[in-house]
């Protein structure tokens, strides 16, 4: 039987939810240590659009468990 939200399989979406915001965290911390390391000049834009990568994982990995893992199962 389908829930409220349709059929949502909670348990999943929560995992990758947090998975893909820690895959963007590191994406966006590997490029800013490899661009600092190498000490290599790039513009502006990319090292904003790596620091926004950083913010925005994790942003996801914490708002995620809590959407899916909490608020919508508790809604159905």
């Amino acid at each position: 039987m389908a829930g409220r939200y349709g059929d949502l399989d909670y348990p999943t979406i929560t995992k990758r939810g947090v998975l893909f915001g820690l895959g963007l965290f590191l994406i966006g911390a590997a490029g800013e240590a490899y661009i600092h390391m190498t000490g290599t000049q790039v513009p502006g834009w990319e090292e904003r659009l790596l620091l926004d990568l950083e913010f925005l994982g994790t942003a996801i990995a914490l708002v995620t468990p809590f959407v899916f893992g909490i608020f919508l199962p508790l809604t159905e």
